[in-house]
């Protein structure tokens, strides 16, 4: 009688755990349904949006190139054999026309030069000398008092002492420059670039002493191709951009007749500010303005790039955005040029942009129009 009630019991008990698990699975799987019946609802991003605007921007032509010298002097000795005595500028002296740079030896050109000094006295008395038979031979000619052979020596020794104080005289010059090639002076203003004179040395004639920036003048050597050469011409404004990024504003003035064989491609000089910081042998990219025209213009945060492609999200109906693929143009500051036309009156997306897909749902908190560029 026990064994049956326990057996009763068991059989109670496994029905009602039945029951329980059976309560709640059916439980859990109305809630999954009714989970799946409410849509889910993907929460919009807050964007900002934009409106182009149509301005007036240059038309440049992207160009790089060197710094080079307007023109550079090459300050070298006339004189050779002489020792360099002192040396009165340095690499980086500003220097004016006429200046003392260096200094030779005097001593030996001084000695020449008076000695020829002497020369020139001495020639000058025998060209008194001849001068005065002379006098007397052309007074008594045709008298029989001199011979016609003796008269004709007395006027012939005349000329040759007048040639020979002429030749003393072109000595005694030619001792007064040599002296005045003692002194190595500057031959225009600027500014030493290169300095070979050294105290002490023996000098030849054409030795390079010192180098000379002419006016501290500054040109940019900017290279175009055959294809932007004719939107250049002189008087046009150029920007370039040194190494350290600092912006330097500069003026074409003249181009190169001809192109380079070798990379097809032409010179353009243009003079730079004696006040810059460019310095000759830099390096620099820059621009060169040819004109004026009509630009659509965005923010450059509404450009998202994606995949090599630019593209801009414009807001459309029911706040969905669309992604539409841009080709960029010129950039300006913090603006970019789109080449792409745009529908009339779009909103594009200035911010946010980039966690944005084809087909979102937005929520527009401001509209704004483009700033101008600066």
């Amino acid at each position: 009688m026990k064994r049956s009630h326990r057996l009763v019991a068991l059989l109670v008990t496994a029905v009602l755990v039945l029951g329980g698990a059976f309560h709640l699975a059916r439980q859990g799987s109305t809630k999954a349904q009714a989970s799946a019946a409410i849509p889910s609802k993907r929460s919009a991003l807050a964007v900002s949006t934009v409106e182009p605007q149509q301005l007036a921007w240059s038309q440049q032509v992207n160009v790089s190139g060197g710094v080079f010298p307007w023109q550079e002097a090459v300050i070298a000795a006339e004189t050779s054999g002489l020792r360099v005595v002192q040396v009165a500028v340095d690499v980086g002296s500003v220097v004016r026309r006429g200046q003392l740079l260096a200094e030779l030896s005097r001593d030996s050109v001084e000695a020449s030069l008076a000695q020829q000094q002497a020369n020139v006295a001495k020639a000058r008395a025998a060209l008194a000398e001849a001068t005065a038979n002379g006098d007397r031979a052309r007074r008594v000619k045709g008298t029989g008092v001199f011979s016609e052979q003796l008269i004709n020596q007395y006027l012939t020794a005349e000329q040759s002492a007048s040639a020979s104080v002429a030749a003393a005289s072109a000595a005694l010059k030619s001792e007064r420059v040599r002296l005045d090639q003692t002194r190595i002076v500057a031959p225009d203003d600027g500014v030493i670039s290169s300095r070979s004179a050294t105290l002490g040395s023996v000098v030849q004639a054409g030795n390079e002493l010192f180098r000379l920036l002419r006016g501290n003048r500054l040109e940019w050597r900017a290279e175009v191709s055959a294809e932007q050469l004719p939107r250049v011409s002189p008087g046009q404004t150029a920007r370039l951009r040194l190494a350290d990024g600092s912006p330097v504003s500069g003026r074409v003035r003249m181009l190169a007749p001809t192109l380079d064989p070798a990379t097809r491609k032409a010179l353009i000089y243009i003079d730079l500010p004696a006040d810059s910081a460019a310095r000759a042998g830099m390096f620099a990219s820059g621009e060169i303005v040819t004109g004026d025209s009509t630009a659509t213009v965005l923010p450059s945060s509404a450009v998202i790039l994606r995949d090599g492609h630019s593209y801009v999200f414009q807001v459309g109906a029911q706040d969905a955005v669309t992604q539409v693929q841009v080709e960029v143009g010129r950039r300006q500051g913090s603006q970019v040029e789109i080449v792409t036309p745009l529908p009339a009156d779009p909103r594009i997306v200035v911010s946010g942009g980039a966690f944005l897909n084809d087909g979102d749902v937005v929520r527009v908190e401001a509209a704004s129009v483009a700033e101008p560029g600066k």
